[in-house]
């Protein structure tokens, strides 16, 4: 199954994307997904000690999170953001093995899905209504009973790694001021400098459509990690040595960037592709799991 992921996701990126559309979340609220009947589209189930509930965060088909808490203690929240250059055929399934993996090591998981750039099932997003959506998913969080808020980790990959770095500074904006505060960021392969990829047309000009608007436009200066450096928090930036989607540049100049404006960051290299940091049964993976374990 992660081949197939792998060979989809790989020819979708080099495809130009559809112009994205605006919007903001609604109010999140921490409430079953629901069928026309009343009764839970997906109910609480448990495999192998783990219950998962799926929650939703306002009435579009992807305003939802899955969070997935382990039966014994729990050592944090770890938000799952996926990739796909924002791209609405690409969905939350991208993050349910990381999902599974880190809630079996003792984490509580929350794998977020949002609205992306496009105009049939999954689209509707774009910027700002893709943030908006990520703002709001994170803040479901915050009406879970019993969930400690101490540690709560942002792990996105790719355009997610975008999202998840974007999420630790939202706070800074009056647009998403009070949400839960994000205490680490892991960026596996994120696009962390929009400007800069719109200029080399990363993704068939992903960063373009996503963004509806080029680097001179004021909405980058809320919109792209590079120029909120640094950050109030620490991040890991993961990045395989051979990745040829994401260059593994765009993680290592924002580390140099943040460090040298004094903030906490760390570029983790690691041997493989744009994908070999979402496969659990990798070395890269591994490696990720290792910053976690750190905390």
């Amino acid at each position: 199954m992660r081949l197939t992921r792998r060979v989809l996701l790989a020819g979708a990126l080099a495809a130009p994307l559809a112009a994205c559309g605006t919007g903001r979340a609604e109010t999140p609220s921490v409430t079953p997904a629901v069928t026309p009947s009343g009764t839970p589209a997906v109910t609480p189930r448990r495999s192998n000690d783990v219950t998962t509930q799926r929650l939703t965060y306002g009435d579009d088909p992807s305003q939802w999170a899955d969070l997935s808490r382990p039966d014994g203690p729990s050592k944090g929240v770890v938000v799952v953001i996926h990739g796909g250059f924002w791209k609405a055929e690409y969905d939350a399934s991208l993050g349910e093995p990381l999902a599974a993996d880190l809630v079996e090591r003792g984490w509580t998981v929350l794998n977020l899905e949002y609205r992306r750039v496009g105009s049939g099932p999954g689209g509707g997003g774009g910027w700002p209504a893709t943030c908006d959506d990520v703002a709001a998913g994170l803040d479901l969080l915050r009406g879970v009973d019993g969930l400690s808020l101490d540690t709560v980790v942002t792990l996105g990959h790719s355009a997610g790694g975008h999202l998840a770095t974007w999420a630790a500074a939202r706070g800074r904006f009056d647009r998403w001021k009070g949400g839960v505060p994000v205490t680490h960021v892991i960026s596996q392969a994120g696009v962390l400098d929009l400007a800069r990829a719109h200029e080399e047309g990363l993704g068939g000009g992903a960063v373009a459509a996503f963004m509806g608007a080029g680097p001179g436009d004021p909405s980058y200066a809320q919109a792209d990690p590079q120029a909120q450096v640094p950050l109030d928090v620490p991040a890991w930036c993961v990045h395989g040595d051979a990745d040829t989607v994401v260059p593994p540049a765009y993680s290592r100049d924002y580390v140099r960037a943040a460090t040298a404006a004094g903030g906490t960051a760390e570029l983790v290299a690691v041997e493989g592709d744009h994908f070999v940091v979402i496969d659990p049964s990798s070395a890269a993976w591994d490696r990720t799991v290792a910053v976690l374990e750190s905390l």
